[in-house]
C-alpha cells in the first residue's frame, strides 16, 4: 500500500495535478464549486440495528437520516486516507468534507451499514482488532466478509490485536499488539494498514510513540473535534455517534464544524497525574476568543475559562471521576458554524 501511494504521488507530481483528481475533477473545477480548506470532520459509528447495545448502536432510522442529510446538505463525503494524504502532502479538500469511520467490524456493519453507504456512494474506513475475527466471535464479520468489503473499496485500518486499554499494559505488550495484528492483516488482506484507531480512544504519549514506530501514518481517538492539517497527526479527533448522541442536530454541528486550533496543551498526556488537572492551551493566532470560548464537561457542565491573550486556562470545580472524562471547548465561527476542540482525560 505504501509503495502504491508513493508511486501515485510521484505520478501526480509529474503531471502537476491535484491530489483530488482521484474523484475525476480537476483542482480548479472543485475550487470553483466550493472553497478549498485544510480541515474535515470525521464521524464514527460502531453497530447498526443492534438495539441491545444502545451505547454503541445506531438505529437504521438514524443512519438513513444521516445519509440523507449528507447527500442533500452540500457535503463532500471523502475517504479518510485521501484526506490524510492530502493534508500531509500540502493539499486541501473542499469545504464541508466529511469522512466516515466504523470501529470493531461487527457483523451488523456488513449486513446493514455498508449496503446503505455503498448505495449512497460513500467511502468508509473500517478499524479492526484482529483477535475477534480470528476467534470467530459471534456478532463479528469473518475474514471473507472483510475481504469482500476491501475489494469494494473499503479502507481497512487497525485497532490492535485484542482491543486493550493500551495505556494500562506494558510497552512490550503494546508492541506485541501492534506487530501481531499487522502480521495478521498482511496474511489475510495482503497489506498492513496505514491508519490506526486507539481502542476506546485511549492512549498515553508512550503509546503514541509506539504507534508511530509501528509504521502508521496517522491515528485517531474518540474526542470530539475537527481534523485539520496543523493538528497532532497521531491524536486526531472523531465525533462518535450512537442512539443517544445520534440526532440530526448533532450531525449538523459535527459535519458543519470548523477547527478550534490550539497548541501548547497542558497536560500534554491524557493520562493525568493530578486530579483535577490544570488544563490549558494556547489558541492559534487566527482564533480570536474575545470572551466567546466556552468549555463544558459532562459532570460539571460549563467550566470556568480564564483568557490571557491567546492562552486559555480551564479550571474544574472538583476531581474527575471514572476512568475517562471529556472536556469539549467551542467558539462561534463564520456563517453560524462552530469551532470545536475536545480532549479526553484518563484517570487510571
Amino acid at each position: 500500500m505504501r509503495v502504491i501511494l508513493s508511486f501515485y504521488r510521484m505520478i501526480m507530481g509529474l503531471l502537476g495535478l491535484s491530489f483530488l483528481m482521484m474523484t475525476g475533477m480537476s483542482h480548479s473545477a472543485i475550487a470553483q464549486e466550493k472553497e478549498m480548506v485544510s480541515h474535515a470532520s470525521v464521524i464514527m459509528y460502531h453497530r447498526f440495528n443492534e438495539q441491545r447495545y444502545p451505547s454503541t448502536n445506531t438505529t437504521l432510522e438514524q443512519l438513513e437520516a444521516h445519509i440523507t442529510y449528507l447527500q442533500e446538505g452540500g457535503f463532500n463525503v471523502m475517504s479518510l486516507p485521501d484526506i490524510v494524504y492530502a493534508f500531509q502532502s500540502g493539499q486541501q479538500v473542499p469545504d464541508k468534507t466529511v469522512a466516515i469511520t466504523i470501529d470493531d467490524a461487527y457483523l451488523s456493519v456488513f449486513e446493514h451499514g455498508w449496503p446503505r453507504f455503498e448505495e449512497a456512494g460513500f467511502p468508509i474506513t473500517l478499524f479492526i482488532a484482529t483477535d475477534p475475527i480470528d476467534r470467530g466471535l459471534r456478532g463479528y464479520m469473518d475474514w471473507d466478509q472483510i475481504r469482500e468489503l476491501q475489494a469494494k473499496g473499503v479502507t481497512i485500518g487497525s485497532q490492535t490485536k485484542s482491543h486493550p486499554h493500551m495505556h494500562r499494559i506494558s510497552e512490550e505488550a503494546v508492541s506485541e499488539e501492534l506487530s501481531y495484528s499487522n502480521e495478521r492483516f498482511l496474511a489475510e488482506l495482503g497489506l498492513r494498514p496505514d491508519l490506526f484507531a486507539y481502542p476506546y480512544g485511549e492512549y498515553s504519549l508512550s503509546v503514541v510513540e509506539q504507534v508511530k514506530e509501528a509504521g502508521f501514518i496517522a491515528a485517531f481517538g474518540q474526542n470530539s473535534g475537527i481534523m485539520h492539517a496543523d493538528d497532532l497527526t497521531f491524536e486526531l479527533p472523531r465525533f462518535a455517534f450512537n442512539e443517544t448522541y445520534g440526532d440530526i442536530q448533532r450531525l449538523e454541528l459535527a459535519a458543519n464544524g470548523l477547527p478550534l486550533k490550539v497548541t501548547d496543551i497542558t497536560p500534554a498526556d491524557m493520562v493525568i497525574t493530578q486530579n483535577p488537572p490544570l488544563y490549558g492551551f494556547t489558541l492559534d493566532e487566527a482564533m480570536e476568543p474575545k470572551g466567546q470560548l466556552r468549555c463544558f464537561s459532562s459532570k460539571y457542565g460549563k467550566l470556568d475559562v480564564s483568557l490571557l491573550g491567546q492562552r486559555a486556562e480551564i479550571r474544574l470545580p472538583g476531581p474527575l471521576d471514572g476512568p475517562r472524562f471529556r472536556i469539549n471547548c467551542t467558539m462561534p465561527g463564520q456563517d453560524g458554524r462552530w469551532r470545536w476542540f475536545g480532549r479526553q482525560f484518563l484517570t487510571k
